[in-house]
Formats: structure tokens, sequence, C-alpha cells
């Protein structure tokens, strides 16, 4: 499978490049970046540390996804919009990673799905979404009096918060207690903000140092409490959840999926 990887140079890139020459089915097709990177028309292996492969990196994405079956895209908002119509017109695979994504921008998303095979996630990692699914099914389960929240630390350079992973934990434990995320969601807390209201999903996001990510869903009931965690200690793991979903997307249909998809983590 041809794919190109966006954002190459970038710190995700290069670990994306790294993890997809270590994959059997996957052959590295370009990498892209935008016009005034000074990394265009470098080598992509050479960038990502890993010695020549051959391969450059593009700042024309038509002509770029032109020539490949699918792209991994761990990029911002704005590019992954972009990204995903060329990859509906040329029917490709796209796989987003892609944090910070507005209403508007998942609707394009969604709307390029009814022609490309998208794989989106908060979170690419196998851990997280086995997290995910039990998050779920613990909000189902226990009763209502038990408060969720969720702490996350990433990174001194992340730019968005609460993260793309919180937001899906807590997507999932809403799903668990059948209510919308959006109503019910409370992001930090500051100054008198009076007691706090049953039923809401509270989020904290604290960030520093090089912290790769680290996420806690907290249920905080009548005396006692249960805490599930995970730590992400390489961007290695989002990469390899990347390839994965883009082998198995190669012979799907058009859609929107998940890494739950690929995983197959449904009920």
């Amino acid at each position: 499978m041809k794919i190109a990887i966006a954002g190459a140079a970038g710190r995700m890139g290069r670990t994306l490049t790294r993890i997809a020459s270590e994959t059997s089915g996957i052959e590295i097709a370009g990498g892209l970046e935008s016009s005034g990177s000074p990394q265009v028309g470098s080598d992509l292996g050479e960038i990502a540390g890993i010695g020549k492969l051959g391969v450059k990196v593009s700042n024309d994405p038509e002509w770029l996804l032109a020539h490949v079956d699918g792209i991994i895209d761990f990029t911002v908002p704005a590019a992954t919009v972009t990204l995903s119509e060329i990859a509906a017109r040329r029917r490709l695979v796209h796989v987003i990673g892609t944090t910070g994504l507005s209403e508007t921008d998942e609707g394009k998303i969604r709307d390029a799905a009814q022609q490309a095979r998208i794989v989106k996630s908060g979170n690419m990692s196998v851990g997280v979404n086995l997290l995910a699914a039990l998050v779920e099914k613990i909000a189902r389960t226990l009763p209502s009096n038990f408060d969720i929240e969720i702490v996350e630390m990433h990174h001194r350079h992340k730019v968005d918060a609460p993260s793309g992973t919180a937001l899906l934990l807590g997507e999932a434990a809403a799903a668990g207690r059948n209510i919308e995320l959006k109503e019910k969601a409370i992001r930090g807390r500051d100054g008198q903000t009076g007691p706090r209201p049953p039923g809401h999903i509270g989020f904290g996001s604290l960030r520093g140092g090089s912290v790769v990510g680290e996420h806690s869903v907290i249920f905080a009931g009548p005396s006692e409490r249960i805490e599930l965690v995970h730590r992400a200690e390489s961007r290695d793991i989002f990469a390899h959840g990347a390839m994965r979903a883009a082998l198995w997307a190669k012979d799907k249909q058009a859609g929107l999926y998940t890494i739950a998809d690929v995983m197959e983590l449904g009920d």
C-alpha cells in the first residue's frame, strides 16, 4: 500500500516515517509539508534519521495524493480538512490523528467520508482504545452518583486542550451514561464555581516538559473511587496504530471509521 505522510518534518511525522519503513505491506510514497517549510525537497528518510529512502517531501497535496493509495495525517485542522476533500475526490484512505477539530471541521470530514475511507481517532493506540471501551462499560454499570473526571497531561508544545484523547474518553463515558458530552462537559474550573453539578463530566488539562501523554479517568462515588490510567511512553504506539488503520481500511468501502472499528471493539 503506497502511503504519504502529512506533516513529515514534525515530531509525529518523523515517527510515522520510521514506523512505516518497518511495517510490512506499507510503501512510503512521499511526504507533505507546507510551502514555507525548509524541508520541502528533502529526503524523507534523512529527516526521520533512518537514512536516505529516495522519497522526497512535497508541498503539493494535489500532486502527491494522485500517486498514493492513502495518507496518514497528524497535522492541524485546516490541513486535515483540505486533505480529506482531496482524499474524497480520489477515493483514498485517509487516517486522521489530528486533534482540535471544530464542529464545522468534523462536518466536512463526514462529508468527505461519503467517498473516502477515513479512519479518525483522537488516539491511535491500542491501549487507549481498550481503555475507552472499559470507560464506557464502567460508566454504564456504576450508578449516577459516581462523578466522572478526566485529567490529562501533555508536553509543553501541545496547542489544544482538552486533548483529543481526553475527549475520546469523555465521549466513551457519555455513551455509557447515555448523555451528550457537549451538554454535560465541564472544561476547567476557576474561582467561585459552586458545587459540582450532578451528572457532568469534568476535564482537567496539564502541560509541561516532554510528556507524550498521560490520561486518568476517575469515577468518584460515595466512600470509594475507581481510577483508570494510561501512560504513553513513546509516539511509536500512535504510529503503529495508524499503520494498522491504513492497512485495514485499504479494502473497505467509503465511510468514517474509528480505531475501535479497526480493533473490532464493538459490543
